[in-house]
């Protein structure tokens, strides 16, 4: 039936024709600039139906993308650290060394030998211990789990997504 009222505009912004890329880019846990990881204990503890979800999402994407060479991915914890903070275990896992040279200065050395410029502003990732448990049993409560305190860091926020069964095209 026609109406002669104007057709109502969407109120909220134009939606985005990357919207993974631009969620991304916010940086949220687990991602940096080339890789998104999600801790295996913390998606198996999701709501059902979030797996289901989930699943159908990531069968697409392998279906999609196993005709790739895909290797064997070693995820290590990590957080960023000033090298001038780090000590000799540290300097050595991230390829550097600290001495004293003929000046009596204290200097920074990649592993080739050449000198570190303005260690005091160089930013490498250290491992750590994984602050995720793997039994990881309230992942989906409200409340911050085991002591670890609430993320200050917004993020933006992701909107429902049809289901739809593997078997439709």
């Amino acid at each position: 039936m026609f109406t002669p009222d104007p057709i109502q505009r969407h109120a909220g912004p134009p939606a985005s024709s990357t919207p993974v890329r631009d969620y991304l880019s916010a940086l949220p846990p687990g991602v940096d600039g080339a890789y998104a990881v999600l801790p295996r204990s913390l998606v198996e503890a999701m709501p059902l139906p979030w797996q289901q979800q989930m699943t159908h999402l990531l069968a697409e994407f392998h279906r999609s993308f196993a005709h790739l060479g895909w290797p064997i991915y070693r995820v290590t914890p990590s957080r960023r650290e000033r090298l001038v903070d780090l000590d000799e275990e540290q300097l050595a896992e991230v390829g550097a060394i600290m001495e004293i040279d003929a000046d009596g200065e204290l200097v920074y050395r990649d592993r080739a030998g050449t000198r570190i410029d303005d260690p005091e502003n160089r930013v490498v990732l250290v491992s750590v211990l994984d602050p995720i448990p793997g039994d990881y049993a309230n992942a989906n409560q409200n409340t911050p789990a085991r002591g670890f305190p609430v993320p200050h860091q917004q993020h933006p926020q992701s909107g429902p997504l049809p289901v739809q069964s593997p078997h439709q095209r």
